[in-house]
């Protein structure tokens, strides 16, 4: 009877094993290319998620939450859930009323956000220098095209690789930052990102 068990558990682990849902996470993007570009590049980490699902919408503020909440929805019904849900936005031009709305809805709906003010490309710049001061897109473009040696484009393929040996440094500027201008009213913010705790959660 010992032996009996004994050769059937590595069978009963390896149906438990092919049991197992997949662990994914979604994470919905402003932009179709940059964000998606740039996420879609991380490597798998099988202690914390099986599978990154990257949809870039062209979509923003209260659409882009709102086509989240529809898809992180979608997957619930077919009992194929995500074990967490991101939204990656800018400010950008729109009001404060707008970005503070979408923050409120995610946050409502279980939804992390990685936003940034006003846009993406500074958590880029951070992964050279700290930056505390407001910038134009214009002035984003410039300073990184400098920086990278070459004219930056927004869908970039290779900009992952680029910057991850700065990744570390980009993190504790990113920080620095949040920690200088979280408690500020959400209209003088500028700039901040969230975009480092995503980071942190999927390396």
């Amino acid at each position: 009877m010992i032996r009996k068990n004994i050769s059937q558990t590595p069978k009963l682990l390896t149906r438990i094993e092919n049991t197992r849902k997949l662990r994914r996470i979604l994470i919905v993007c402003e932009g179709k290319k940059t964000e998606p570009n740039y996420f879609k590049c991380f490597p798998g980490n099988p202690e914390i998620f099986d599978q990154i699902d990257i949809h870039g919408t062209g979509y923003n503020t209260i659409s882009l939450v709102n086509e989240a909440i529809r898809v992180k929805n979608e997957a619930s019904r077919k009992n194929e859930p995500y074990i967490e849900v991101w939204c990656v936005f800018d400010k950008d031009d729109f009001s404060v009323e707008q970005f503070n709305n979408a923050i409120i809805l995610a946050r409502e709906n279980k939804i992390e956000c990685a936003y940034s003010i006003e846009a993406f490309e500074l958590w880029y710049l951070l992964h050279y220098n700290f930056c505390d001061a407001a910038l134009s897109r214009k002035q984003y473009k410039d300073k990184l095209s400098a920086l990278l040696g070459k004219t930056y484009q927004k869908n970039d393929e290779g900009i992952y690789k680029q910057l991850l040996s700065k990744q570390s440094t980009a993190i504790q500027n990113a920080q620095k930052l949040y920690a200088l201008q979280y408690k500020q009213p959400l209209s003088e913010q500028n700039p901040i990102t969230t975009v480092f705790l995503l980071v942190e959660r999927l390396k």
